[in-house]
């Protein structure tokens, strides 16, 4: 049952992901939350800002800073790429606990992301 459910899941994702226009990219990937019970709220990021962790930013391990990018879960929400990670294998962003909620996710799971470019200014 779990199995099934998984792959209606995988399936729906990709599904979500036909819909995205525009995109350079889109895939569906592992995210997880950082920043909210495991203490590093107002802690540095890898570009030199404080994590604040009612913007909606996300760590990647290898997107540039700046970075836009839109990722769906049972909403959707725009996300700038201010630090790197998620160092956890099977694991490829992480979220700020402010766009997590946004978009239901709760601690670890799949979301459908979408690139378009780099969001530097």
């Amino acid at each position: 049952m779990r199995r099934l459910f998984s792959r209606s899941l995988h399936l729906f994702l990709w599904a979500a992901l036909l819909l995205f226009s525009g995109s350079q990219f889109a895939r569906a990937e592992v995210a997880s939350v950082y920043g909210g019970s495991d203490g590093l709220c107002g802690s540095r990021t890898a570009n030199g800002e404080r994590l604040n962790c009612s913007a909606m930013t996300a760590a990647h391990r290898t997107l540039p800073f700046g970075t836009l990018l839109r990722v769906c879960h049972s909403g959707c929400v725009v996300v700038r790429i201010n630090d790197r990670g998620p160092f956890v294998r099977g694991r490829h962003i992480d979220l700020s606990p402010a766009a997590a909620r946004a978009i239901g996710l709760r601690q670890t799971g799949q979301v459908a992301i979408s690139y378009g470019g780099t969001g530097s200014r």
